[in-house]
């Protein structure tokens, strides 16, 4: 019971601070490392066991949408910890302008929601892809 949160956080906590750091300050950990790795525990405990209670009471929106609502149970869940964790906040996802060869991205500033959403799909895809190298 206990190994497989603690594998969660591990995972969660190295993608929630690749995040953080690529994130331009958008995520912001008042206390440093402790609200750090209090928020990492809070999104590993909410992905063991509200995640799957939401996708239940969620399932028929969830077929509807052929699976697209899973996102906003995500952004909820990541705004509930924002809400649980005093002094961990998402506020916007800045990014600088990066060009390798032909290949050129723009600067990115995204706030309110947006931000929610792709921070937290940014996690869940960097933990699941942990996750997947681990096997």
């Amino acid at each position: 019971m206990i190994r497989p949160i603690l594998r969660s956080f591990f995972y969660t906590g190295t993608a929630l601070w690749v995040v953080a750091s690529i994130s331009g300050g958008g995520i912001n950990f008042a206390k440093g490392p402790e609200t750090f790795l209090m928020a990492a525990l809070a999104i590993s405990i909410a992905n063991h066991f509200v995640r799957p209670i939401l996708n239940i009471l969620l399932l028929p929106i969830n077929l509807l949408t052929l699976g697209l609502f899973r996102w906003v149970t995500n952004v909820l869940m990541m705004y509930a910890v924002t809400l649980v964790v005093p002094g961990f906040l998402i506020s916007s996802f800045n990014s600088q302008a990066f060009a390798l060869g032909g290949l050129v991205i723009p600067e990115i500033h995204i706030a309110g929601i947006g931000a929610f959403l792709l921070i937290s799909f940014l996690i869940s895809f960097l933990a699941s892809f942990l996750y997947w190298l681990a096997k």
